[in-house]
């Protein structure tokens, strides 16, 4: 189970994570190279306003590709299986990194902004089937501390792209195509270790009607003497189904009996892109900055928000133990908790010498309590727990497409909440951390140690009331 856990993830989240981060490091390289191209072809240079344009593109195409990919990673986990979808996305990592790395030597940035987008989709497929397949190959006593998986490659893959894109590795000038390129390295790991592993049983048996396959899977997972009551409670969830066909995204907007695990997922979706974690590293850098550090030294320090992030996902096992409600309210909490004292500790920044240290710990603080809740991959546990094998695939689609929305418009207006609140854009944040509590606390029942069914029941008596 540990070993599936590694190699889905390796071309699963990890991809997401290291896209998400290599970008950054050569910014003025492309820029110069977009500079170059552009002269070379109409002999002018290119203007500031186009420039900024075109990086614009460069850089949020990948927004665009992830929803593309989170629109069709349901279908994809459907026909091919979760395992056959996530070997045929390595695919297009790879075509994406060819045409990323080749863009610089034949002078064509427009195959970077192909690249970009394909690497998207990509990452878009990945977010949506990885989850998916670990929430049904787990045990439900391991299904909390297996679904960690997603979250350790996804701070995994944004530590390593920070590591990677120091200007001692491939951060400099010469060596950022193949920065660019280099994820196909994670495709090509999981091309070579995921055929090893077997499809996601629950597919093989409900969506297959393949039950020696599905027992062969349950055997190499769970072992020869523990693989009956995993048998006997997918077999329940079967006849419960009785042959009901996969449902389609729209087909759960109408569906009463799964209305408040949909707006759950939403919820959870919207609040975890939302949280202010984007404004943290943002104001990362200016911080260090009032503290005295070094602008050479920042991108080294920058790794400890990347570090810190990873660990508390590898700390956060115990979710397993604590439970997810306890959890991501506590996460969510402590988040508000950090954005008062963060507003408070940049107000008065420039009056005294402490304060910058404050802030900094601050911002340590509140990507642990992100960690810890929020970001500790709680979202695509709740999403794989709260529905049944028919709708479990048009769920994550419509919770990869909700996040991906989220996550182009905080890009896009992120700058102008900052521009127009300062340091005060932490109260907004503090609002929608204190909502998302809320929400968890009045309307999530626990789901530690729960079947599907049983967890479906809970929720029968929120969709159709208690008397029911």
């Amino acid at each position: 189970l540990f070993l599936a856990v590694c190699a889905v993830g390796i071309g699963g989240t990890f991809q997401y994570g290291y896209n998400v981060s290599i970008i950054n490091a050569p910014t003025q390289h492309i820029h110069r190279f977009l500079n170059e191209t552009w002269t070379s072809r109409h002999h002018k240079e290119l203007s500031p306003d186009l420039l900024t344009l075109l990086w614009s593109v460069i850089a949020s195409v990948f927004s665009l590709g992830g929803l593309c990919g989170a629109f069709i990673g349901g279908s994809m986990a459907i026909r091919l299986g979760r395992k056959g979808a996530l070997l045929m996305n390595n695919i297009v990592a790879i075509l994406a990194s060819i045409l990323m790395g080749i863009s610089f030597p034949t002078g064509l940035f427009e195959l970077l902004i192909v690249g970009r987008f394909l690497i998207g989709i990509n990452s878009g497929i990945g977010i949506c089937v990885q989850p998916l397949y670990i929430g049904e190959v787990a045990p439900k006593h391991l299904r909390g501390g297996m679904a960690m998986g997603t979250s350790i490659f996804l701070t995994g893959g944004i530590l390593t792209g920070q590591i990677i894109g120091l200007r001692e590795f491939l951060g400099g000038e010469t060596y950022w195509p193949l920065l660019l390129s280099s994820s196909c390295f994670p495709a090509f790991a999981q091309l070579l270790f995921l055929p090893w592993f077997p499809e996601s049983p629950r597919y093989l048996l409900i969506d297959r009607g393949d039950e020696l396959s599905c027992a062969k899977a349950l055997k190499r997972f769970h072992g020869s003497s523990e693989y009956g009551r995993e048998m006997e409670d997918i077999q329940r969830e079967r006849s419960a189904l009785d042959g009901e066909e996969p449902k389609k995204p729209w087909q759960l907007f109408s569906d009463r009996g799964v209305r408040w695990q949909l707006i759950t997922v939403i919820v959870m979706t919207m609040g975890q892109q939302l949280s202010g974690i984007n404004a943290i590293y943002f104001y990362a850098t200016y911080i260090f900055e009032q503290a005295g550090i070094s602008a050479e030294k920042i991108p080294y320090v920058t790794l400890g928000t990347g570090a810190c992030e990873c660990l508390t996902a590898l700390t956060c096992v115990s979710k397993n133990y604590v439970g997810r409600r306890y959890l991501i309210i506590g996460g969510y909490l402590l988040m508000t908790l950090w954005s008062i004292v963060l507003t408070f500790s940049l107000t008065y920044q420039e009056l005294y010498s402490w304060a910058p240290y404050v802030s900094m710990a601050s911002i340590f603080a509140f990507i642990l309590s992100f960690g810890l809740g929020p970001g500790s991959g709680i979202t695509n546990t709740l999403t794989a727990e709260l529905f049944v094998q028919s709708s479990r695939p048009a769920a994550y689609m419509i919770g990869g497409t909700i996040s991906w929305i989220s996550f182009f418009t905080i890009g896009m207006l992120f700058p102008f909440i900052v521009n127009g609140l300062k340091h005060y854009c932490f109260l907004v944040f503090l609002l929608e951390c204190s909502l998302v509590a809320a929400f968890v606390f009045l309307v999530i029942p626990e789901t530690k140690n729960k079947s599907f069914l049983e967890i479906k029941k809970e929720f029968h008596k929120l969709n159709f009331g208690r008397n029911t």
